[in-house]
């Protein structure tokens, strides 16, 4: 329909919809119908009951955006008491997360402060001053009415032509083909061209009809009312909302009564089917652990008692992000689930964005619907996991702490040999992935390792340092089998490659490159290795299930797109010494072969497809053979590199080898949000062929660049998402940050303004670090590990 406005249906009429209606109204979608059961807008699900506290601070930059943006809008349209923000911390443990916690603030833009006990206490009156150490404060925080958000939200979208129809359950989404065509409640259809989901608690419900798995999981959170309090209502109101996350509670001003929300009690899931209200009874046996930790640092609360409560239902997510997104088989039907009031604004202008142009400003692939593999998606898994991150949403969670139920899950073919060698794993993507090895506890290499603090120090080893020196030094296996592995073929397989990624793909079978995905907008989605096996096969090394979402949705007929990663393996064989080793057990792979090319050999009985490339900067091989082979190439290669010193090597070292080499890693360094010549990727481009994104290429002015920077103390290693300050003033933020254990440098990337070459300062746990840029790589600047 070229030059039409889409009719668009929106299912669900609380915060989200509405705020959804109100953004893509505003942005010409002006033919817009927003459908509930209920009576009302935010009358029947979880935005009627929510307490609307609103505390923007998030590990994810993306979600910190949301909040910003919410807390910006509803305060413009007069539904939000800006109050501020406090959390309090009665542990010293706690007390360092405050200042974790206001490095993320400062890091994406919000202002905020750790304070002393004696502040808090000025700030909220009635905390006993006794139980606490400190706090932190965020002034823009505060108090979103959900019920005011969306019906004012709900009139300035009818005010543009949209419309809402209440008491409509809906019963079947309609589609042609692979299309959304419209939406059949109880009474009435309603034509459509594009579906949103804003069903909240229900989204599962509606995903069924459709064919989609929307993996959130309803559950029940305790909210109580306390009696009246000693104090005034309007003293009480001028106080910060709280936030008590030692005890998993938070409070807030009803009046002269006290809310109280617990997340301390066990996991309270219902299935979204059996939903019948947002509402539940409130289960006071449940409740009485959270009293008295509420009473303890309120002790007012003791008189006032409580008055009543309810157990309300929430969203929860297997990893505790929102579900957003198009379904991948079925085009106009979006998913906008599992999404907070503290959130609501910001996720709709975002989709909105992304449902007009084809792209939102900000990088969402933290949140999107489609980044789950198969395997997460198990209702067993969604459960768990999503009961899990229930009982952890307040706790003090390190960045590599892992899940530890239900695993494992996926395992590699050489997970016996791993275990074997005392492979301590971590987990992503559900698989389990070896971080170090305790088989290299006693390599000599492991007494030049520096010590590193205490919150690096977890999760880690030194062994991770003796494994990168010992990799360089001469030869390691690396298990790279948990990279996504696709399979493009067909005839018009180069012609598509081509169009969608940014190099020149155009080579002779044999040849390996290195070339990016782009959005239209000329962000990097996404940063792919093919290879072409013969004229019309190539295999594409991914980021993940994003990638594959990608390319098969704009696969043209003909074209054919296949996940191949479980029936594969991979092992990373890298180190001057990896010729040596390969030239004893294959007769068939020329090891002499430049860098960048692929062979289909054999490595004794193994049949392999050898890519010669490596991503910790060493000369070696990418060798991928057949799952059920997998066992066998293992052995082989480590009974064969016995001689030349051979070891496995896990992802702590890998870290550390890539950053020496000043490799990116796509989601963590680059996103949608950098274009590829600010992140240093400019060399994958070219320019002289079209491909998707160019066109937004030529307009680029960019005022950042991901910079290499070093630290001078060893002891300080960071973790990433520390913010960077320039003369005293926050600048950026740090991404990837790793020791370099060759090069004898402590590692951090930065997005920093292009302009600043000189000492800066990274905020770590309260404390400032010096660090200085440096020219990139640090390792083999000229190449010479890799092509010899």
């Amino acid at each position: 329909m070229p030059g039409a406005v889409p009719r668009v249906v929106l299912v669900g009429a609380g915060i989200v919809g509405c705020a959804l209606a109100d953004e893509l109204t505003e942005r010409g979608f002006t033919d817009v119908t927003v459908l509930d059961q209920a009576d009302g807008p935010a009358a029947g699900g979880s935005s009627g009951h929510a307490p609307g506290l609103v505390f923007q601070t998030n590990a994810c930059r993306s979600m910190t955006r949301f909040a910003r943006y919410t807390v910006e809008k509803y305060t413009a349209l007069g539904c939000f008491d800006q109050v501020g923000g406090l959390e309090v911390a009665t542990t010293e443990a706690r007390l360092a997360d405050l200042s974790r916690r206001h490095g993320w603030a400062t890091s994406w833009g919000v202002d905020s402060r750790v304070i002393d006990a004696d502040e808090v206490a000025e700030l909220h009156p009635l905390l006993d001053r006794e139980q606490v150490l400190g706090g932190f404060l965020i002034p823009s925080d505060g108090l979103a009415k959900p019920v005011l958000a969306a019906e004012v939200q709900a009139g300035r979208a009818t005010a543009r032509g949209a419309r809402f129809v209440f008491g409509q359950k809906v019963v079947a989404v309609e589609t042609s083909g692979d299309r959304v065509t419209g939406v059949r409640t109880e009474t009435d259809t309603f034509p459509a061209d594009i579906v949103v989901s804003c069903a909240g608690m229900w989204g599962p419900v509606l995903g069924e009809m459709v064919g989609l798995t929307v993996p959130l999981v309803p559950m029940a959170h305790q909210y109580a009312f306390s009696g009246d309090l000693d104090v005034s209502a309007e003293a009480l109101a001028r106080q910060p909302i709280l936030r008590h996350q030692e005890a998993d509670l938070y409070f807030r001003s009803h009046g002269r009564a006290l809310g109280i929300g617990a997340y301390g009690h066990r996991p309270m899931p219902v299935a979204a089917k059996d939903i019948t209200g947002s509402e539940l009874p409130f289960t006071k046996e449940d409740f009485e652990p959270s009293w008295e930790a509420a009473v303890d640092l309120v002790p007012a609360l003791a008189e006032a008692g409580v008055d009543r409560g309810f157990n309300g239902l929430f969203s929860f997510t297997s990893d505790g992000m929102p579900l957003l997104g198009e379904h991948p088989r079925l085009h106009g039907f979006w998913v906008a689930e599992a999404v907070w009031i503290t959130h609501s604004a910001g996720v709709a202008r975002a989709m909105a964005e992304w449902i007009v142009t084809g792209q939102p400003e900000l990088d969402l692939h933290s949140s999107d619907l489609n980044r789950f593999e198969q395997a997460q998606l198990a209702p067993d898994y969604v459960l768990e996991r999503s009961c899990q991150n229930f009982a952890e949403v307040y706790d003090l969670l390190h960045p590599l702490q892992p899940m530890e139920s239900p695993r494992p899950i996926r395992t590699s073919p050489f997970h016996e040999r791993q275990k074997a060698l005392g492979a301590f794993f971590l987990e992503a993507s559900g698989w389990e992935r070896p971080h170090w090895y305790e088989a290299n506890a006693d390599l000599p290499e492991v007494a030049q390792v520096p010590a590193r603090n205490e919150w690096a120090s977890r999760y880690w080893s030194p062994i991770c340092g003796a494994e990168a020196i010992v990799t360089r030094k001469r030869v390691a296996m690396f298990d790279m089998t948990p990279l996504k592995r696709l399979e493009v073929s067909g005839t018009g397989a180069l012609e598509f490659l081509q169009r969608m990624t940014t190099n020149n793909l155009d080579r002779k079978p044999g040849a390996v490159v290195y070339t990016l995905l782009l959005d239209e907008q000329g962000g990097v989605r996404s940063d792919l290795t093919v290879a072409r096996l013969d004229r019309t096969t190539f295999q594409v090394g991914a980021n993940g299930n994003l990638d594959l979402d990608r390319l098969t949705r704009h696969a043209p007929e003909g074209v054919h797109v296949k996940d191949i990663t479980a029936g594969t393996c991979c092992i990373g064989l890298w180190g001057p010494k990896a010729r040596d080793l390969l030239d004893g057990v294959s007769h068939t792979l020329d090891t002499h072969k430049g860098y960048f090319t692929a062979q289909r050999a054999y490595v004794k009985n193994v049949p392999v497809t050898a890519l010669r490339l490596s991503y910790v900067g060493e000369l070696g091989w990418e060798l991928y053979t057949t799952a059920d082979l997998g066992a066998k190439l293992w052995d082989t290669l480590w009974e064969a590199g016995q001689e030349h010193g051979v070891i496995a090597a896990g992802r702590g070292a890998f870290n550390s080898l890539r950053l020496e080499k000043g490799y990116r890693s796509w989601g963590t360094d680059v996103t949608t949000e950098h274009d590829p010549y600010e992140a240093g990727l400019g060399f994958a481009v070219r320019t002289d062929k079209d491909f998707v994104g160019k066109a937004a290429l030529r307009n680029l002015t960019s005022t950042k660049k991901l910079t290499c920077l070093t630290i001078d103390d060893p002891h300080d290693v960071v973790m990433g998402s520390e913010p960077v300050y320039h003369q005293g003033e926050p600048v950026g933020y740090v991404t990837s940050a790793a020791y370099g254990y060759t090069t004898g440098l402590n590692i951090a990337y930065a997005w920093l303004p292009t302009e600043i070459d000189d000492e800066v300062e990274i905020e770590y746990f309260g404390r400032r670090v010096p660090a200085r840029p440096a020219e990139e790589p640090l390792f083999d600047p000229g190449m010479k590990r890799l092509r010899g």
